[in-house]
């Protein structure tokens, strides 16, 4: 009898481990805290009449619609006073201002104001609208018996000021609160929600937040927008490639193998590198900064919520860079968007580190998500940073030490810090040593999920952390510090030196930076002879049609 019992145990802990350690479950009926889930930009807005201005495409949003011949006449207007003007007399008043005046004909509906107000008010979509009433309706746990970490989704105007959503959202904690009877509720911000969330604990405190909870945040920097509005813009050949492949195999782009190979022959050719060279020798530093204001003051730098991108070391040159020294024509005209922009930037930014320590000692759980494994877009001098596309790790987690897409950390420097009794915090990729964050026993690391993605095993540990009777630590979940997503089965498992290596190419300094001229130019000539056979192919399947 003893050997049937301990048989049937044995079979009953084997059939348990055929599951995925990491499974999902939020029917933990004694979770008593409700979970406010603020989310980041993309979703769509609405006018205050209820018209869309802004879906989650933008760019089909920019481009969608406009004709040929109402392009090229809008490439004429810009380029004639640059070709005419600019190089021939270097006067570049006018090309700026046509640079910034038919772009922002593309963005006028959903561009803000001087002041970063809406133009015809503000509204999220009704179906937005009608789901959020219809949750602060109801006390959630009531039906499942517990608290879902969606359950009470925030809904908002992610372009508008964060100090102002702030107010927003804390007349929504308060009807959560009503609604449930819960003393506090749980936060989980993601990208620019937190700068949303960070704004509400600088307004309002942490008297009503019970844990708080961050998901590839940018409320640190976001060094592809940062750098870019900076003087710090970089078009880097071979981080184009990468980026380009991560959103060809994450299907976010359907890109021909023929258009990859004709960036690669511009790459290989030096075509790219040369006609950089040329534009920073001859005209670039004369129509940067110009530049760079009307590109950004036509797109998205009318919108506070962008700013959030902006590390602070680089936020007074942004200014300006966009707007010009202090006195100028634009600081005048956009007093109120910068005034906004400060309020933020003296409220928020330079106080991250005292809000999340303010946090801590009034006893809200705290847990941060930092994501890797892609490359930067690459306009930005860190484009070989360890990053979510968006943001380095060392500034989603608040500092931790990485290598570059390049170098994992050095060997040596590795050694040291596991002498020094570092060693459980260091990645088996050798490219993150998580001591060095704000709260390294509460930050985990995801490799394989891009920065828009919010898995099932983030929720997971955000809710599971957040709304826990103590502040739990990465010792304490079911889930290692750092985590492996595999994008095909969508399965996620503990990171180890064999299954670290998630990224959809091989950075090879060597490779993509040969000092060899011998082998510049074999390079060259693979991709010439990759680009003729497609060239033909593509060629021969249109006679055929």
């Amino acid at each position: 009898m003893k050997k049937a019992i301990a048989f049937l145990l044995c079979a009953v802990l084997l059939w348990a481990a055929a599951f995925p350690v990491f499974a999902v479950d939020y029917s933990n009926p004694s979770r008593e805290i409700p979970v406010v889930l603020i989310g980041g930009d993309g979703d769509p807005i609405y006018d205050a009449d209820g018209n869309l201005v802004l879906d989650a495409s933008h760019i089909t949003m920019v481009f969608g619609g406009v004709d040929s011949s109402e392009a090229y006449k809008s490439i004429a207007n810009v380029l004639q006073p640059m070709l005419l003007e600019g190089i021939l007399f270097n006067k570049w008043d006018n090309y700026y201002a046509a640079l910034e005046s038919e772009i922002g004909e593309l963005t006028a509906s959903f561009r803000l104001d001087e002041n970063g107000n809406a133009v015809n008010g503000t509204s999220v979509s009704p179906k937005r609208f009608e789901d959020m009433e219809k949750a602060l309706s109801v006390d959630k746990k009531i039906k499942k018996g517990y608290y879902a970490y969606n359950d009470y989704h925030f809904w908002y105007d992610w372009r508008l000021d964060p100090l102002e959503i702030a107010d927003q959202l804390a007349d929504y904690i308060d009807r959560v609160l009503a609604v449930t009877g819960a003393p506090k509720v749980a936060i989980i911000s993601r990208c620019v929600g937190t700068n949303v969330a960070m704004a509400y604990v600088a307004k309002y405190g942490t008297e009503k937040v019970y844990g708080f909870g961050i998901d590839g945040t940018i409320t640190n920097g976001g060094e592809f927008l940062s750098d870019a509005i900076s003087g710090k813009f970089k078009l880097d050949g071979p981080a184009l490639e990468r980026f380009l492949t991560d959103y060809d195999m994450l299907g976010m782009f359907d890109i021909s193998e023929f258009a990859m190979a004709s960036v690669d022959l511009l790459v290989k050719s030096g075509a790219l590198n040369a006609g950089d060279k040329l534009l920073r020798a001859t005209i670039y530093d004369k129509i940067e900064q110009g530049a760079t204001s009307a590109i950004a003051l036509s797109t998205v730098f009318t919108m506070p919520c962008y700013w959030g991108f902006v590390c602070k070391e680089d936020y007074e040159t942004a200014k300006d860079y966009v707007f010009g020294e202090e006195g100028s024509e634009k600081r005048v005209k956009y007093a109120g968007l910068i005034a906004k922009l400060d309020a933020y930037h003296e409220t928020v930014r330079l106080h991250l580190t005292d809000l999340y320590a303010q946090m801590k000692n009034d006893g809200a759980n705290i847990a941060i998500i930092s994501k890797y494994g892609f490359q930067m877009v690459p306009i930005c001098e860190s484009c070989d940073a360890i990053s979510d596309q968006y943001a380095s790790v060392t500034r989603s987690s608040f500092g931790a030490t990485t290598g570059t897409i390049y170098e994992p950390l050095p060997a040596d420097y590795l050694e040291a810090r596991r002498a020094a009794g570092y060693g459980r915090y260091l990645s088996p990729d050798g490219c993150v040593d998580a001591s060095t964050c704000l709260y390294p026993d509460y930050t985990w690391f995801t490799k394989g999920i891009r920065h828009g993605d919010w898995q099932d095993v983030e929720n997971q540990i955000l809710y599971t952390v957040l709304t826990a009777d103590r502040q739990l630590t990465v010792d304490d979940l079911p889930y290692t510090q750092f985590i492996v997503y595999d994008d095909e089965t969508g399965e996620v498992s503990p990171m180890t030196a064999e299954n670290c290596a998630t990224e959809y190419w091989e950075a090879d300094r060597e490779k993509d930076y040969p000092t060899s001229i011998f082998v510049r130019i074999r390079q060259y000539f693979e991709s010439l002879r990759t680009w003729l056979r497609l060239a033909f192919a593509l060629l021969k399947e249109k006679a055929a049609a």
